[in-house]
């Protein structure tokens, strides 16, 4: 067993966390009579060997010992050894050759060439292993035969006789999905493996779910689908209502609301309960729905018909996946999705309280398009508030808890004042009290219950432990935009508490919300301008900024500011030219440096100076602002919500820009800053805004002028 095991130099060969001296004993592991042991050796090699789905050099190194894992008999959890075999190959498929097929080249080297050589030298063993006794080591191993073995005829011939063997859904779904890998990969299999599966999906004596299987797998090779497509698959998705039973949703692991533990945010807990909650799927056609929405691709009146259906099922966690589904189409891709936004939000009234949850998260992370679910929203916290009372927020039962305080966020979001009762309760209660606070600030009209609860919540963080941060930074941000100038003191407060605990991103944090507050802020200037020399990450820009915000002292801002234009890093740069900008005219003896910046390696900091430029220089520099902007435009859309801001500001002047905003309007996929949606729902805002001023559609001839023309 195992030869040639120790003949590898592993110590030599490294993975996730540095070594691989430890696979030999992991592979034994693999086939220990504990399964304990095995269990633990498994879920290293993934963690470490096969790290997040990487292929390293020893990773395709263990490859020969796992197949020969897999084949022996004598071997305990083959399935899971067969099913890691297979995720090696595959990812080493996705991530280590082009579209065109040529290697990937990394460094440090990757394994992913050498592992795809060895599997589909080996492809021969996939086939036995498809027909194995053992229906686990089968349902493993199908996926291998499209993803490894060479002889398309073969291939073919041993799916369709697994498809004839083979009865459960799941088995079925990976067999057709292998025939459409196989396909994609092989072109001469395509025509005959296409046929093949339009012949399935046309098949009443097949079950719906593999005819759904099909339909979507057929469409993978060839996208160009005509229009009976999506209809047909509403009607099979029908069929599928019909026979799967309604099964309730499992319970997720319940996440109580506790203090930080061993230092560990509240955020950073919720942020991997999230993750547990996503990696969670409730019904068994959603990986292959999901597939069929990647196919579909940019066509989203027709995904949103699919998910109309979807939503419509009774089976609960069918639905669940849906409204995920719904949330992820509304945040990548652009489109009127009023329709969506009420079917999701029509889940809030289900009896089933998972899917509650989901919808209302996902109005919450829509919240810039949920405006039409507004009235449900409301609907839907106000029921909650009355049947459990005005402790809801903290409520024992976590989904309910999730449900309502994702539906108070949401409405905060919108700037609703329904939001406010459950935000003040989480502000005095304390549960969850960090969910609270970042949306906080969505809702104004609320500041004077507000901001003293935020300011007896800061003043009461402990900044000598660093785990504190991240709750200051989200205080910090929502005091400076609240904007009420009695939270002065407690900021000041915190800022040098974060000075004396050398929290440099909480000194940046507080700055920042110093400068908001302007000449409301004076008490601090000393602090401030103490802090102009700092060394650490942000506080120097953040603190020259504050210093001419809360002094206006255009002879003391100056020099620093013309200091920070000639840093090195990037970030100082682009925060001193905002300010620059924000003086406009009187800063004139920063035109010469801010036009030598102009043609900076970085198109973030080209972007900044050259709004700074038209502040300052107006019309005159209108020529080279224009140009900067449009190329960093073309050659890093990510600039777009800066750059079209700019081009607002400069009037007819930015008229030679109306090609670049009509292109980048008619991109069907969200754009903007990190192409999330509050930052593409403004940025064709004001790109329409700009379009229609620069270029006024030509008014209506009204028809009895038409008549008196004639």
């Amino acid at each position: 067993m195992f030869d040639g095991l120790h003949a590898i130099d592993w110590a030599s060969m490294e993975h996730a966390y540095g070594s691989a001296e430890e696979v030999p004993g992991l592979l034994w592991a693999l086939r220990s009579p504990d399964a304990e042991e095995r269990h633990t050796a498994l879920d290293r090699f993934y963690s470490a060997v096969h790290h997040q789905g990487s292929v390293y050099p020893p990773t395709a190194a263990s490859l020969p010992f796992l197949l020969e894992l897999a084949a022996d008999h004598a071997t305990p959890d083959r399935a899971a050894v067969v099913e890691l075999v297979v995720s090696i190959g595959r990812e080493s498929l996705d991530r280590g050759f082009e579209e065109d097929g040529t290697e990937t080249e990394y460094y440090p080297p990757a394994g992913c060439g050498q592992a795809v050589t060895f599997l589909r030298e080996h492809g021969a063993q996939f086939a036995e292993l498809a027909r194995d006794d053992n229906p686990d080591v089968r349902l493993a191993a199908i996926g291998g035969l499209g993803l490894f073995l060479e002889d398309p005829d073969l291939a073919a011939a041993l799916l369709r006789e697994r498809l004839a063997a083979e009865q459960g859904i799941a088995a079925r779904l990976r067999i057709t999905d292998a025939a459409a890998t196989m396909a994609l990969r092989l072109p001469a299999a395509k025509h005959e493996t296409s046929n093949w599966l339009t012949t399935l999906a046309a098949d009443p004596a097949q079950d719906p779910v593999t005819r759904l299987a099909a339909v979507v797998q057929r469409a993978r090779c060839a996208p160009e689908m005509d229009e009976t497509v999506v209809p047909a698959t509403v009607g099979i998705l029908r069929e599928i209502a019909g026979v799967l039973p309604a099964r309730p949703i499992a319970p997720a692991p319940s996440h109580h609301p506790v203090p930080p533990v061993d230092g560990v945010p509240p955020q950073i807990v919720a942020a991997f309960a999230d993750l547990d909650r996503d990696a969670r799927v409730y019904a068994p056609t959603t990986g292959l729905l999901r597939t069929f929405h990647e196919v579909l691709d940019s066509r989203v009146p027709e995904r949103t018909a699919l998910l109309a259906e979807q939503l419509a099922c009774p089976d609960p966690g069918a639905r669940l996946d849906a409204v995920r589904m719904s949330g992820e189409l509304m945040r990548a891709w652009r489109g009127d999705h009023t329709r969506l936004v009420m079917l999701v939000a029509d889940q809030l009234s289900t009896p089933d309280q998972e899917v509650a949850a989901e919808a209302a998260a996902v109005l919450a992370s829509c919240h810039p398009i949920a405006g039409p679910a507004r009235e449900v929203l409301t609907a839907h916290v106000d029921a909650h508030r009355a049947t459990h009372g005005p402790g809801v927020w903290a409520a024992p039962d976590a989904v309910l808890r999730r449900s309502h305080q994702e539906a108070v966020r949401a409405l905060a979001r919108l700037g609703d004042p329904c939001a406010v009762p459950s935000l003040l309760t989480a502000l005095d209660g304390g549960v969850d009290a960090w969910r609270a606070v970042q949306v906080a600030d969505h809702v104004p009209q609320a500041r004077s219950e507000l901001v003293p609860r935020l300011c007896d919540h800061l003043r009461r963080l402990d900044l000598s432990q660093q785990w504190t941060e991240m709750s200051a930074n989200a205080l910090l941000t929502a005091l400076a935009e609240l904007g009420d100038p009695a939270a002065v003191p407690v900021v000041v407060d915190a800022l040098d508490a974060a000075v004396r605990h050398e929290q440099h991103g909480v000194t940046t944090s507080a700055l920042k919300a110093l400068r908001s507050f302007g000449p409301a802020a004076a008490e601090a200037q000393d602090l401030i301008r103490s802090l102009t020399t700092a060394t650490g990450g942000h506080v120097r820009p953040a603190a020259v900024t504050a210093l001419w915000a809360v002094g206006g002292d255009l002879t003391e801002a100056m020099p620093l500011l013309l200091g920070l234009l000639d840093d090195r890093i990037t970030f100082r740069i682009s925060d001193a030219a905002d300010v620059l900008g924000e003086i406009g005219p009187p800063a004139s003896a920063a035109v010469p440096r801010l036009r030598e910046l102009l043609t900076h390696d970085y198109e973030w900091v080209r972007v900044h100076c050259a709004a700074a430029l038209w502040e300052i220089g107006g019309e005159t520099e209108a020529p080279a602002v224009l140009d900067t902007l449009l190329q960093a435009m073309t050659q890093n859309p990510a600039t777009a919500n800066h750059v079209v801001t700019c081009l607002d500001r400069m009037g007819p002047l930015a008229a030679p820009a109306l090609p670049l905003l009509r292109e980048q309007l008619a991109q069907p996929r969200r754009g903007g800053r990190f192409q999330n949606i509050t930052h593409d729902e403004e940025l064709q805002r004001v790109s329409r805004t700009l379009i229609n001023r620069l270029d006024p559609p030509a008014p209506a001839v009204s028809p009895s002028w038409t008549a008196c023309r004639r």
